[in-house]
Order: C-alpha cells, then structure tokens, then sequence
C-alpha cells in the first residue's frame, strides 16, 4: 500500500511544479516522525522505503531539470526576433579595431573596392547595397580575429574568393564586411602518396592543375576557369568531368572552418572514409558561406590518365543530341565528358572568336574520352554507332594536346563568348537546373523552344551526362519587359525541373535568386532544418545573411 502511495506521489509531482512537491515532501517528513513514534511493527522508514524515495527524489531532481532546461529553450526561442546589425559608430569602432590589430592595409573602404565585391557581372542578380569594409586576411588566426571582432558588433560576414558566382552569392543586401581571400592563395602541403593536397581558398582550380601536374596527379572538378577552391566549396559546383568523377562534394576530405564567433574546428582527419560523428565536412560544402568561412581545403586527388581523346560531332536537331548523350550514359560507357550546345551557342563562339576554328552552327555534343589507349579507342567507336543512330555528322579529333584544348575550349569558354558579345546596357542571365536523367530530353526540348520563341539572344547547354542543364539569356537591362520575360522563361525552366523531380540548380547554388524555389523543391519544414542550423552556428545571423534562405522569427 505504502509502495502505490509512493509511485502515485511521483507521478504526480510530474505533473507539478516544484512548490508543491517541496510541500508534499514535507508533509510526508512529518508524517514519518510521527510514525517513528509507533511500535517498531509499524514504522515508516524502513531501509526498503528509504531507498526508493531516494531513487524518486534523484529522478524528480532530474526531470525538472529537463523541465526547467526545456522552458529555457522556449523563453529563448521566443525572445529569438530578427537579427540587429551593427551602428555606424560601431561599424566604423570595428574597422579602426582590426586596422589597429592587422594594420591598415588589411581593411578598405575603397569605393572601387566596395563595388568590386557587391556587384558581378556575371550575376543573374544585383543589388544597390554594398559591402562597408573589404578585408583582406592572411592566416586563419586573421580571419578569426575578424570574425570575432565582427561578432562582438553584429556585422554581417561575407566570404569572397574568385567572384564568379552566378545567384549573387556574394553580395551584401545588410552591408557589413567582405572577407577578400586574395592573399590565401597558396598550396600548403601536397601528398603524392596519399593522393591529397591542402590548399587555401584561393587557389584556382586551374592553377592546383598545372602546380601539381608533376605529381602525375590532378584535381578534377572543373567548373568555369575563373573559379577558385574556396568558392567551388561554398557552392559545391561541378563542371565538365562531372559525369565521370562527380562533382566537388565528392572530392572534400576535410575543411578547416572559421566560426561566427571566431571558433576555429577542423571537421574531419585525413583518411578518406570516416564513420566518426557526424559529416561535418559536407554539411560546409554548399552552405555558401552562411555557417562559416571556409579557410583550408583537404582535396582529394586524381591520377592523370594514360590517354585523353577530345572530339566534337554536330546533330540535326537538339533532341537528337541529347538522346545520343543519354544512350551513351545508358549503355554504360565510362566517358571522361560530355557537353551539349545548341546551334546559338556554336554561333556565339563563332562571333566572339574564341578559338581559332569555325564551327557547324548546329546543335553539338562535346566528347573527352580517358583511359588506356586501347580502352579509348574503344569507347570511340561505341559513341560513334550511338550518334549515327541520331542523325549525326562526322566526329572530329583533336590530333594533340594542343588541338584538345582548343577543341574542349569551345565548351569552356562558352559563357565568356556570349559576355563578349554584350551591347552597351545588355545584361547576362545564365541559370542552371538539373533532372533525373530519363527526363533530360523532354526538359531540354521544351526549355530550348521556349528559349528560341523569346524573341531574345538566348542558348541552351550544359553537363548533358549527368542531367544538368544551363541556359544563358541575353537582355537590356533598361528594358522592364525584357527583365519580365527573361524572368517568365527561367521561372518556367525551374518550375519544369521541379515538376519531373529535379532541382532548382544543379551546380550555381541559390544566393539571392532562387531562395523561392528552394522552398518549393524541398517544402518549408526541410528548410527550416537547414535555418535551426544555422542559428545553432550563427545565433546572431552574421554569416552572409540572406543567401540561400530568409531569417523567420518562428525558428
């Protein structure tokens, strides 16, 4: 009896708040004395008793415990209101903080400076805001002393490599600091027996290449030329050798990471598999910079292989290329590349003069085969019976190193060429989506006719292997209908893409631009993971704040 009168007390006090349990003990104390009293048959506190509510006692102490630390959370969580930056005078006591500790070239406030890292030529989107202060760090303690100064005053952090980021993903919509890499630029150490290197963020990919190609070793993440390490991280790009070696995420070993605060962590050791704890490393990878600043790299590397082969083949149509792309993926030949541009773009790169060859104005496949000498020859004549199923013409080789480059630069240099063809007042908009490869060809049929039927210079292509798809628009800024119908048609092109299960990009990122897709592709609670995350890392929303998504006082 006494037993049930026990566990029906602790069920209670449960459900109760400290005051009354506090009560309830002290009745019972009572009680006990009292029965003390009583012959020995009858008392209270025996040695079975005593330890039970002594058990009780430690669990109640517990549970409030886990009450009081929950309503903590909830008081906090409630109080959490939309983040509050920096004053002026703050802004300008930080900047007279860090010119005093790191020296005075190390911050500018430069108006040409200041333009350079708030507004890209490249960008589908740009704003009038621009960063207050560039600074230019050189060691990860400088950039945690910047972080830690910026966080003592609520300044918005954004991370800034090579600037060829296409979703405005560095630009500053709170102002705040640009944290310029330019001088972090070096490779710290390369492992030829471990087929690794650690670099910092800036280091271009292209550069890595050619310093380490004595090794017999190669990075091969190949996006744009211009890009560099630090910002291929942050946007978890791709490029041509995608479809072969898949994309960045796949060749990050670890990260050294710069924290909010200034907290410096390394997310992983160096062996390339791990089961220790969470996937830090990738949870970094594609945050564009909104959980911290990226400052080393531990790359994975590759080993060049014994043969390359370039060659280029034109089709009738830009149905029949992609078919003939998504056969050759099918059919399990392990080709190194492969590139498709519509008849546009191959007139593009014709007008710019961007190699030295003219190329058939027609829709066209980019092929880059590797391997043993026999295994490429191989693989040539399988791609070559695929493509002449689709109508297509002559393959052309490439003789020598010399004539692959050229012939693979056509590709490569796609985007520069239609930027070289802008008139005075033209803007660029180049976005990408990707699909599961079965629906590539319905995407990439429907896409291009909307593109043609734009009324605009516009061009399809992209890294057909592995279903990804980019198109470039060409239009006057200073036309408001123009922008209205580029903004139609890439809208369109996204919803599409989400419609046959893809994504809203494949390899830019979201920056500013597609903040609205990114909910319609994963739908508001995932999203809202991904922002509990970041007030986790970055309570105070300083880290290039506004990018991938929006602050909400409900998180």
């Amino acid at each position: 009896m006494e037993r049930r009168r026990l566990f029906t007390y602790v069920a209670r006090s449960v459900r109760t708040n400290k005051n009354v349990a506090s009560k309830q003990i002290r009745r019972w104390q009572t009680s006990a004395t009292s029965t003390a009293q009583a012959p020995p048959t009858q008392h209270f506190w025996t040695t079975g008793r005593v330890a039970l509510i002594t058990a009780f006692t430690a669990s109640l102490t517990y549970l409030y415990g886990i009450n009081d630390h929950s309503s903590n959370i909830r008081t906090q969580l409630a109080k959490q209101q939309k983040p509050v930056y920096a004053t002026k005078q703050e802004l300008e006591k930080a900047i007279g903080d860090l010119r005093g500790e790191l020296g005075e070239d190390a911050i500018s406030t430069d108006d040409e400076d200041l333009h350079r890292h708030g507004y890209s030529e490249w960008s589908s989107i740009n704003i009038e805001i621009l960063p207050v202060a560039v600074a230019y760090p050189k060691s990860t303690a400088e950039v945690s002393h910047i972080a830690r100064v910026c966080y003592k005053y609520r300044i918005p952090i954004i991370p800034y490599s090579g600037g060829s980021s296409l979703e405005a993903n560095f630009s500053a919509p709170f102002g705040g600091m640009s944290v310029d890499f330019c001088f972090m630029d070096k490779i710290i150490k390369l492992r030829p027996e471990d087929m690794d290197v650690t670099v910092q963020p800036s280091v271009g990919w292209m550069s890595l290449n050619d310093q380490i190609k004595e090794s017999s070793l190669f990075f091969p993440v190949d996006p744009g030329p211009s890009a560099m390490i630090g910002g291929m991280v942050g946007t978890s790009c791709s490029g041509t050798n995608a479809v072969r070696y898949g994309t960045m995420k796949d060749w990050v070993i670890n990260l050294t990471v710069v924290l909010a605060d200034g907290t410096v962590i390394k997310t992983k050791r160096r062996p390339r598999k791990s089961a220790a704890g969470y996937n830090l490393t990738n949870l970094f990878v594609g945050s564009e910079g909104t959980l911290g600043l990226v400052t080393e790299i531990t790359l994975k590397l590759a080993v060049i292989p014994q043969e390359t082969a370039v060659a280029v083949v034109s089709f009738p149509t830009f149905r029949a290329a992609a078919a003939t792309a998504m056969a050759v993926v099918r059919s399990g030949i392990p080709i190194a590349a492969m590139e498709i541009m519509d008849d546009v773009q191959m007139g593009v790169v014709n007008s710019a003069g961007a190699t030295t060859k003219k190329w058939e104005e027609k829709p066209t496949l980019f092929f880059k085969y590797s391997g043993t000498p026999g295994a490429v020859r191989e693989h040539i004549e399988q791609v070559e019976l695929l493509a002449k199923k689709q109508g297509a013409g002559a393959f052309e080789f490439a003789a020598n190193p010399e004539e692959q480059k050229a012939l693979w630069s056509a590709r490569k240099e796609a985007l520069w060429s239609m930027m070289a063809l802008r008139r005075e007042g033209d803007e660029v908009w180049s976005t990408d989506v990707a699909v599961p490869l079965s629906r590539l060809v319905d995407l990439a049929e429907v896409s291009k006719k909307e593109l043609d039927e734009l009324g605009l210079f516009a061009s399809a292509l992209g890294h057909i292997g592995d279903g990804n798809f980019h198109a470039s628009i060409m239009y006057n800024r200073a036309d408001p209908a123009e922008r209205v119908k580029v903004e139609g048609c890439v809208k369109r092109m996204v919803d599409r893409a989400l419609e046959m299960e893809g994504t809203c990009t494949g390899e830019h990122g979201i920056g500013l631009g597609k903040k609205g897709s990114l909910i319609k592709e994963l739908g508001l609670d995932t999203v809202d993971v991904m922002r509990k995350l970041k007030t986790s890392l970055d309570p105070l929303w300083i880290m290039n704040p506004g990018k991938i998504f929006d602050f909400s006082e409900s998180n």
